[in-house]
C-alpha cells in the first residue's frame, strides 16, 4: 500500500514516537510511506533528524504549526491538500490535534480513499479553557464524519470520544503504544553507575519522573508532594530526566521548600537514554493532569520499576493498583506523597510490582505488534472500500462519506 501520515510536529514525545516505529514498521513490510509534518521544534528535543535517516519519504510543511494561526492554518491545509493529490496515497493516517484536523480536512479535498485518524491524547481534554474544548470538540465530530477508522492508545480514549459525542462505538479500535520494548531490559545497564553520577547511595531511595518540563505535566503537584515525602523519609532522592520552559520556575520552588539538594535534574536525554535512566531508579512517578496513555509509565514498568500515578485517563490501562504500582486521585497531594513514603519502605513489595508490571507490558506494547495491528486496520478498510478509484473523483468520494 501506498501510506501517508500527517503529524504536527516531531519533538521528543510518545505520539512523535509511535508515528516513527509505525512509519519504518509499515516500510519494513513493503509499503510505501511517506511522513508529512511540521518545522516546530522546542526544548523538548526533536525527532526530525532520526526521521531523515528513516527509510520512508519524510516532508516538511513550513507553514504546520501546533499553535492555532489562521492564515497559516489556512495555508498549511492547501500545501497538504497539494501534496496529497501529488502522493496519491492509498490511506492517509494523522496524529496529533492539529494535524489530524488538517490534515484530514487536506485529505478529504484531495479526495484521499481512506482516512484513519490515531488519538494519542483528547484534543479537548481537562486543561484547557472552555471555548477551546468546544471548538475543538466539535473539529472531532465533523473530522470524523469523513474518517473511516479512529484509533486509540488506550481505552479510556474510545469511552470519552463516544461520551462526547465523537463516533459511535464501531468507528473506534484500540492499538496501544508501541515501543522498542528490547531496550528496556534492566539487566543490559549498570545501574550503580547510573546512581553514583547522580551522587546517590547505595540505601538511598530514588524516586524519578520522565516528562517535560512544563504546566499540565504535573509538577505543581509533584513538589509539594516531594516535599512531604522528604519531610517523612529522610532515606528519599528525586531524579527528573527531561527539560521545558518551565524548569528554573520549579527549580525556585524546589528552593523555597529546601529539598533542591534532593533533586538531581538531568536536562533532556536522547529517548535511547531513558532506560539507562530508568535503571537508576527505584520507583517512577507520573503526575501529569492528561494523558492518552502514560508511555513513561510503560518505559518504568518494562524496566521492571513501579509506578505511581494520577487515577486519569489511560493509566488504569497499565498501572494496576497491587500488581503493577499505585493510583492516586487526580491532584491528591497528600495521597501522592502517602504513596511515595510507603513504597519506598517495601523494597519486597517495589521488586513484585516491578516484575508483574514488565511482564504485562512485553505483551501489550512491543512496537512490532502495534505495526501488525495498524496493518490489518488498512488492510480491512481497503477490502471493504477499496481506495485508488477515489482519486479520480474527489467530489463523489466526498459525497460517499457523507452518506
Amino acid at each position: 500500500m501506498n501510506v501517508c501520515h500527517v503529524i504536527t510536529r516531531l519533538i521528543v514525545g510518545g505520539a512523535q514516537e509511535n508515528t516513527l516505529l509505525t512509519c519504518a514498521g509499515l516500510h519494513a513490510r513493503g509499503h510505501r510511506v511517506t511522513l508529512i509534518t511540521g518545522p516546530d521544534a522546542g526544548s523538548e528535543g526533536s525527532l526530525l533528524e532520526e526521521a531523515r535517516g528513516g527509510s520512508f519519504d519524510l516532508r516538511v510543511v513550513g507553514s504546520l504549526h501546533r499553535a492555532i494561526r489562521p492564515t497559516c492554518d489556512h495555508r498549511a491545509r492547501h500545501e497538504l491538500t497539494a501534496m496529497l493529490a501529488e502522493i496519491r496515497p492509498d490511506v492517509v493516517h494523522t496524529h496529533s490535534s492539529k494535524a489530524g484536523i488538517l490534515g484530514r480536512l487536506a485529505a478529504r479535498d484531495a479526495g484521499a480513499g481512506i482516512i484513519v485518524h490515531t488519538i494519542h491524547g483528547m484534543s479537548f481534554n481537562r486543561t484547557q479553557p472552555w471555548p477551546l474544548r468546544m471548538l475543538y470538540r466539535r473539529l472531532e465530530r465533523y473530522c470524523a464524519r469523513f474518517t473511516d477508522r479512529l484509533i486509540t492508545v488506550a481505552d479510556a480514549m474510545t469511552i470519552q470520544a463516544v461520551a462526547a459525542g465523537v463516533a459511535p462505538p464501531e468507528k473506534f479500535v484500540r492499538i496501544y503504544s508501541g515501543m522498542q520494548t528490547d531496550w528496556y531490559n534492566r539487566e543490559h545497564y549498570d545501574r550503580r553507575a547510573v546512581r553514583q553520577a547522580w551522587g546517590v547511595t547505595g540505601d538511598e531511595v530514588v524516586i524519578g519522573a520522565v516528562a517535560r518540563l512544563f504546566m499540565n505535566k504535573g509538577y505543581e503537584q509533584l513538589i509539594p508532594a516531594m516535599a512531604e515525602a522528604a519531610r517523612r523519609a529522610g532515606e528519599l532522592r528525586f531524579v527528573w530526566v527531561g527539560e521545558g520552559g518551565q524548569r528554573a520556575e520549579y527549580e525556585r520552588r524546589l528552593e523555597m521548600l529546601g529539598i533542591r539538594p534532593r533533586v538531581h535534574l538531568t536536562g533532556l536525554v536522547e529517548p535511547r537514554e531513558v532506560p539507562r535512566m530508568l535503571a537508576g531508579m527505584d520507583i517512577v512517578v507520573h503526575a501529569s493532569q492528561w494523558e492518552g496513555l502514560p508511555r513513561v509509565a510503560v518505559q518504568g514498568l518494562l524496566m521492571e520499576r513501579p509506578v505511581i500515578s494520577f487515577d486519569i485517563d489511560g493509566a488504569p490501562e497499565v498501572v494496576l493498583p497491587e500488581r503493577t504500582g499505585i493510583l492516586v486521585p487526580l491532584n491528591d497531594i497528600g495521597r501522592l506523597a502517602d504513596a511515595m513514603v510507603t513504597l519506598s519502605r517495601d523494597e519486597g513489595r517495589r521488586a513484585r510490582l516491578g516484575r508483574a508490571g514488565r511482564e504485562l507490558c512485553l505483551q501489550r506494547f512491543d512496537h512490532n505488534a502495534m505495526v501488525e495491528a495498524v496493518e490489518r486496520v488498512y488492510e480491512e478498510l481497503v477490502a471493504r472500500n477499496g481506495a485508488a478509484t477515489a482519486w479520480t473523483d474527489p467530489q463523489s468520494c466526498r459525497k460517499h462519506r457523507h452518506h
